[in-house]
């Protein structure tokens, strides 16, 4: 077996040696750092490093399941998360749509491009014009002042938090989002629609009969990447945006480990713990997404 096996690999050895650069890249930088895990389960000592630390079993994880902050910014990654996947994910969708039924092709490049192009603008760069227009020295304070009315909070305000962080992150990714699924329409068979027109169905019905079944396999697969991917929150975007008046809606698991372990100086055991713990529900997660979309007719991830 192993000859034959062996007789294969030379074979096509072309063809692996183009797949060499990427095993490389994913045994040395995702696989080799993975022994950092063991850090969950020892008392980390500079001196000592990481494999001659002393091993102190599952108290890393007891002391992280006694901390209330921990459980704040674990259903606050949870609201977060579950908001992204009820209103960002089939915003792009719709986006992609809409777009499709523009007929004339340089008009839907336009509206591709604008949507497209807030991608490529740093969370640094939206949360400083946020700040701009919605800060307690913004425009809209400024509006509000010449109008005699009272200032807004907004920035600070724990309950406008969370819409913020919905609509800013629309407002960057849906165009990017949508341009998988308009490829999924490119590869459509004009000659459907085609068809359907002579049989008079009008555009919506075109949409729902032709469209919408050829891309369902492609958004099936997104929503199990987004709900495999739920418990990161978005990072680099909360990071940015949040500030200590709005911790009870805004403070996600990543933000509460990178203050933990460089603001408040908890042991790296411990933040090692909440990373674990977070990719295990993730994978999760993952595997139960897949398993409910083959369950509904879908051929899932595996």
């Amino acid at each position: 077996m192993y000859k034959s096996i062996g007789k294969g690999m030379y074979k096509n050895r072309y063809l692996y040696l183009l797949l060499l650069p990427a095993v490389l890249y994913y045994a040395l930088f995702q696989y080799v750092p993975m022994y950092g895990i063991l850090l969950a389960f020892k008392e980390f000592r500079i001196r000592a490093g990481i494999l001659r630390s002393p091993w102190v079993g599952w108290d890393n994880f007891a002391d992280l399941v006694a901390q209330s902050d921990f459980w704040q910014a674990f259903d606050n990654t949870v609201i977060i998360s579950l908001g992204r996947i009820l209103i960002e994910f089939p915003a792009a969708i719709a986006l992609a749509l809409l777009i499709n039924e523009v007929t004339r092709q340089r008009l839907k490049r336009f509206y591709q491009t604008v949507y497209t192009f807030p991608h490529f603008i740093s969370w640094v760069i939206i949360s400083g014009i946020m700040l701009n227009f919605l800060g307690d020295a913004g425009v809209l304070n400024q509006i509000l002042a010449a109008a005699g009315l009272e200032k807004q909070a907004i920035m600070t305000d724990p309950g406008w938090f969370r819409p913020i962080v919905f609509l800013s992150n629309m407002w960057k990714e849906v165009g990017w989002s949508a341009i998988i699924y308009l490829a999924a329409i490119a590869g459509i068979n004009p000659e459907l629609y085609e068809a359907a027109y002579v049989d008079g169905a009008n555009r919506f019905q075109q949409l729902r009969a032709i469209t919408w079944p050829s891309i369902r396999g492609t958004a099936a697969i997104l929503l199990i990447l987004a709900v495999g991917n739920a418990m990161n929150g978005g990072f680099e975007q909360i990071f940015n945006l949040y500030n200590p008046g709005v911790y009870q809606t805004g403070d996600i698991i990543d933000t509460y480990v990178y203050r933990s372990a460089f603001a408040d100086g908890a042991s790296f055991g411990v933040t090692t713990a909440v990373g674990l713990f977070k990719a295990v529900l993730n994978f999760a997660l993952l595997y139960i997404a897949n398993f409910m979309v083959k369950r509904l007719g879908g051929e899932g991830l595996v």
